[in-house]
């Protein structure tokens, strides 16, 4: 269609054809006058609240979230960062000027929440005053010419132009139009709920926006490690986590009083196939408790699926091993017996970590001292002195252990990692080649220390479960704004906004010419249907009048 007949078109439907969306007139620099200031601050606010930049604005913020999934993020795992930072001392300088450890409160990734926080609310507050406006008007009259529009039929009848008129104003409400008589014609208006879709979309993107600023604001995130069966417990306080992160809003007394104990952790994996090791149930059993003096509970903690406590999710993180080991001095007096948890490195479990003995050890001289251990474990021992595990149930378990005695440094002030020996400070344990005493132990085989200096007895292994406990209390209403965007969206887009006319004049020949024709917000085969579908339910009402006998003119073709 030439730009000429779109001009004429939308002068022959006049207000027929307005009004089928809220979206406001766009308008280009280049159509306008001249503008002053506030001209251009009026121009910019109209682009910033329309649709099309408030989808924009969504698209980056959901690009701009990639580099928070796939660089280590300060606020999760500081260890991480730094480890980062140390493999790629070139990216490093880059990514810090440009936030990329903290994207989520970095300057860029705020601009981008807040301005699509505005664009939305700019966008939906005049759509819905105008939405508003049109669920109290009338659809709009016909316009003069119906076959100009996308669906028409028409046909004649030898009911009045009053019956038929009637008829379609009660069968159109019939099929749930808003529909009143305008003239010669019945005008009626179909498929609200796509726009209010629309809105319930855009305002349920609102509702998730200040759900998950909330969430960052006033959550609380921390981590804990527990070894089974130990009787050692966690309860929800700041001192009981191994670390922890706070909203910028958050007060200690937020936080939901309750308390848990790990009684067992299971874990079982594949045997044989191409899937071997593969983990097949993943299950934290523990005990809990609600508020200061609540009853023992019994509660499983699976992957993905959290024990919720008052508000408070428990998620089951990360597994491992602890290997049980007990230390004794020269006299045979046991002075160390933990269950030492040791950090994963692979699929199959092979282990590594560092036993600290702090107190309590008195060398042969009688001088008191720390002794320190690096370890490795496996739960499935290859053989031939390979310190890598072959699958990660405990089938045939291998502690290798080398020693040191001195200072641990724990007492410098400076912060340690549980899981490496700090040695600068410490000797080693030799043997008799002058080469670091090492050794490797099956549960319950016994390393003795060189020159008396004691022993070190690997007694058992337990299994460790790391825990992550998260309080964000918008988590409710993001969940409800999800749930209201998808149905916004699946309204608006399965649902089409139309509008039916049908005009009913008294012919030349004495007959009711009948008009019917549809509009839609946008072309789609099902209005030609649906007026079909209408236009056969009036036809029976209002049957065509039989077409009229040829008449000749007697003796025409004679000379």
């Amino acid at each position: 269609m030439s730009d000429t007949e779109t001009k004429t078109t939308e002068d022959d439907l006049g207000a027929a054809g307005s009004q089928l969306s809220t979206a406001p007139k766009e308008e280009s620099p280049s159509s306008l006058p001249a503008m002053g200031v506030i001209g251009w601050i009026r121009w910019f606010w109209r682009q910033l609240t329309s649709m099309r930049v408030a989808l924009l604005l969504l698209l980056l913020l959901s690009l701009g979230a990639i580099p928070g999934s796939l660089i280590p993020q300060t606020s999760i795992n500081a260890a991480k960062v730094d480890t980062f930072k140390a493999d790629h001392t070139f990216l490093t300088p880059i990514y810090e000027k440009l936030g990329m450890f903290h994207v989520y409160s970095s300057v860029w990734f705020s601009a981008i929440y807040i301005l699509l926080f505005v664009s939305l609310i700019g966008c939906i507050v005049p759509r819905t005053w105008t939405f508003v406006g049109q669920l109290r008007s009338r659809p709009p009259g016909a316009p003069r010419n119906l076959k100009r529009l996308p669906a028409y039929t028409t046909w004649r009848t030898e009911s009045s132009p009053e019956d038929v008129r009637a008829a379609a104003l009660s069968l159109l409400k019939k099929r749930r139009f808003r529909a009143h008589v305008a003239g010669d014609a019945v005008a009626s208006e179909k498929g609200f709920l796509r726009e209010t879709g629309n809105l319930i979309f855009h305002i349920a993107l609102i509702v998730m926006l200040v759900a998950f600023a909330s969430g960052q604001l006033w959550k609380s995130e921390g981590g804990k490690l527990m070894v089974e069966d130990t009787g050692d417990g966690f309860s929800n306080t700041l001192s009981q986590y191994d670390d922890f992160t706070p909203g910028n809003l958050f007060d200690a007394d937020d936080l939901k009083p309750f308390s848990f104990t790990l009684d067992q952790f299971v874990g079982t994996y594949e045997r044989t196939g191409p899937n071997r090791g593969t983990p097949r149930k993943y299950e934290a059993h523990v005990t809990y408790s609600k508020g200061v003096d609540g009853k023992d509970q019994k509660g499983v903690i699976k992957v993905n699926e959290p024990l919720v406590i008052d508000g408070t999710k428990v998620y089951l993180i990360s597994h491992g091993y602890a290997p049980v080991v007990s230390v004794k001095d020269g006299k045979g007096n046991e002075i160390y017996r933990e269950a030492v948890p040791l950090l994963p490195l692979d699929s199959n479990v092979t282990s590594s970590g560092a036993i600290k003995v702090m107190d309590g050890y008195k060398n042969p001289q009688g001088k008191k001292e720390q002794l320190g251990f690096n370890a490795m474990f496996v739960p499935t021992f290859k053989g031939h002195g390979t310190m890598m595990s072959q699958y990660p149930g405990l089938d045939f378990p291998v502690l290798a252990l080398s020693g040191y005695h001195g200072s641990l440094g724990v007492d410098s002030g400076l912060p340690q990692s549980v899981y490496q020996l700090d040695s600068s400070k410490m000797k080693k344990f030799t043997d008799s080649k002058g080469q670091l005493y090492k050794k490797l132990l099956l549960p319950g085989e016994t390393m003795k220390l060189p020159n008396g200096a004691g022993s070190i007895q690997f007694v058992g292994v337990k299994q460790w479960a790391s825990f992550q406990i998260s309080q964000q209390p918008g988590n409710n209403f993001a969940l409800i704004g999800a749930i209201a965007a998808i149905l916004g969206l699946a309204g608006s887009l399965f649902i089409q906004r139309r509008r039916v006319w049908v005009r009913a004049v008294r012919g030349e020949d004495g007959t009711t010419v009948v008009e019917m024709a549809g509009l839609g917000r946008s072309e789609s085969a099902k209005l030609p249907e649906e007026l079909g579908l209408l236009a056969d339910k009036l036809h029976s009402v209002a049957p065509s009048a039989p077409e009229p006998a040829e008449t000749t003119v007697e003796g025409a073709g004679k000379k």
